[in-house]
């Protein structure tokens, strides 16, 4: 039994109860929006993870990226950053290395965090046709299965699969062009396979197998995007559009298997377009949960782009997104240390938390309320318990301490707050009629 067909079924698991409690909402909701697969919980039934629910009117989750690159392997230092990710407050973990033993480090990632983790399965298949014959092109279309079900086992919670690249895809691309090109890895691999060998895409031909597999482990499938613009002028284009139809039509049939859905969306988009995204993704895929990757909201801010996508997460949530992937200060640039996966997670945790209270104040901005509270009266133990990140908030007052306890070093003896308190809350009502 999958989450959804437990769901169906009208059974509340204790996954459900989990979430339920955590978003502080009715365990019968969240199991009625599971079954209609409205909202997704990332849980294989191989390990135990801290239950994380995604989709309709749950807070906005934050997923942080790490994994080894052929040009860096250090399996310490990427067990670091999933440190670094969860202390910083991401929901879930995906584990993305391209380079050394990538069985081992995604079992030892798997065995160290209690995080839902998800993964790239044609990563792990294309470099090992690419070790064995030099190209991905050569990829054994039954070693694509092979290595979802092996990760199917190891506990990956959610996979990202491209089996929405087929011919009509590429054709849609092919014809409109595009300034940036296809950046997906994944849809890399799988379209010079496709065109190399004039075949349709195996993932997209066998999806079937692919949803006997993933039911069997209870592994939500993250439908990759594998036509996500690149640079803000291909968004929305036509191969986009495209991709999503083919989405659509997957999650209908994971959907009459109990297998639960994910649905990827853009990459670099300008903030006009991201509302027009959502809609149309929630309308096409039937309000599957939404996973914005990032998003890029200018390309010319390079060593900034976790500030550029907490903009697009932002709007991205108050737009009815349900999913941000981070982007830290590293992307375009080179493979991200423990500081920009710091860095990464609170920039889009900030963004997706401002969307989320645009929506709801009252349910998503109660500790917003009670900061506005606690700095009226300058009860500054308050206004550390209530940050975010109450360390960082407390090292910065205390490196530059005021000569008055109540104050800080911006205003020191003239703190608006505080004359006010002396005075104006003091005056009558009426004095002023």
């Amino acid at each position: 039994m999958t989450q959804m067909t437990e769901a169906m079924n009208g059974n509340i698991t204790e996954a459900m109860k989990q979430v339920a409690a955590d978003e502080k909402l009715d365990p019968e909701y969240i199991r009625k929006m599971v079954a209609k697969g409205y909202i997704a919980i990332p849980d294989n039934n191989q390990r135990e993870t801290v239950a994380v629910g995604i989709g309709k009117n749950l807070r906005t989750k934050v997923n942080a990226t790490i994994g080894t690159s052929t040009d860096i392997v250090n399996l310490d230092e990427e067990l670091e950053k999933a440190k670094a990710a969860e202390e910083a407050g991401c929901d879930t973990l995906m584990e993305l290395s391209i380079g050394g033993d990538l069985d081992k480090i995604r079992r030892t990632v798997l065995k160290n965090t209690n995080k839902p983790v998800e993964s790239e399965t044609i990563y792990q298949t294309a470099i090992e046709a690419i070790e064995k014959d030099s190209a991905a092109i050569n990829i054994e279309p039954d070693d694509m299965n092979k290595n979802i079900e092996k990760q199917a086992k190891d506990g990956i919670d959610f996979m990202a699969i491209h089996c929405s690249v087929n011919r009509e895809t590429l054709k849609r691309l092919k014809r409109q062009g595009r300034n940036g090109g296809l950046v997906s890895r994944g849809g890399s691999f799988i379209s010079s396979w496709m065109v190399h060998n004039d075949c349709e895409n195996p993932l997209y031909e066998n999806y079937d197998q692919i949803l006997d597999i993933v039911e069997e482990y209870d592994v939500c499938l993250s439908m990759a995007n594998a036509m996500r613009a690149g640079a803000l002028t291909d968004s929305t284009d036509r191969a986009q559009i495209q991709e999503l139809i083919v989405l659509g039509e997957l999650v209908d049939r994971a959907r009459e298997r109990g297998v639960q859905t994910i649905v990827e969306g853009p990459g670099h988009i300008p903030i006009n377009e991201i509302e027009t995204n959502i809609n149309i993704q929630k309308k096409m895929c039937n309000n599957a949960p939404f996973y914005m990757l990032g998003p890029i909201v200018t390309d010319i801010a390079p060593a900034y782009d976790h500030i550029v996508s907490a903009i697009g997460a932002a709007q991205c949530a108050k737009s009815g997104a349900d999913f941000i992937c981070y982007v830290t200060p590293a992307e375009h640039l080179a493979l991200p240390d423990v500081q920009d996966v710091k860095e990464g997670v609170i920039a889009t945790k900030i963004g997706a938390h401002a969307g989320d209270i645009a929506i709801d104040m009252e349910r998503f901005g109660e500790d917003d309320i009670k900061m506005a509270d606690a700095r009226k009266s300058l009860n500054w133990p308050a206004q550390y318990d209530l940050a975010m990140w109450p360390d960082d908030a407390k090292a910065i007052r205390d490196k530059r301490p005021p000569e008055e306890e109540d104050t800080c070093t911006m205003c020191g003896n003239y703190c608006a707050i505080k004359i006010v308190n002396q005075w104006l809350d003091k005056a009558d009502k009426t004095a002023f009629d």
